[in-house]
């Protein structure tokens, strides 16, 4: 948890997002490539050819990652986990460079009540429509 919840602080130091766009910008020059991270379809690559904006609820987030730790036989607080989750998204929608939005231009996917299979579905039936008509 330590980690997680010092990520906010970290990657809204200017010298440390400038670093990590340029990084990523070099790793997707040709096409093809999936990146997530909180900024990547409004500053990472604005101009990517499709943006999906993934959002689940702060709860949903929660249960997940508590769930994922208890299954790796780690303690885990569903409390502290989700008071991390809401921590880090007030952070990160309000922190000065490149904050947490969705781009306008982007499909916004809800998956707090999709299983894995509906969004690879959802997911590919996007691709095919915008990248591969």
């Amino acid at each position: 948890m330590l980690v997680s919840s010092m990520v906010s602080q970290v990657s809204a130091l200017d010298f440390v997002r400038s670093a990590m766009v340029e990084q990523q910008q070099k790793m997707g020059k040709e096409k093809g490539i999936v990146m997530d991270g909180r900024d990547i379809g409004t500053t990472v690559f604005p101009d990517a050819e499709l943006k999906i904006f993934v959002t689940a609820s702060a709860e949903v987030r929660a249960q997940r990652r508590f769930d994922e730790l208890k299954s790796k036989g780690q303690e885990a607080s569903y409390d502290e986990i989700l008071h991390n989750v809401k921590q880090r998204d007030y952070l990160d929608q309000n922190r000065e460079v490149s904050p947490l939005r969705q781009a306008s231009d982007a499909i916004l996917l809800d998956n707090s009540t999709l299983t894995i299979e509906e969004q690879k579905a959802w997911l590919i039936n996007q691709f095919n429509r915008v990248v591969n008509p």
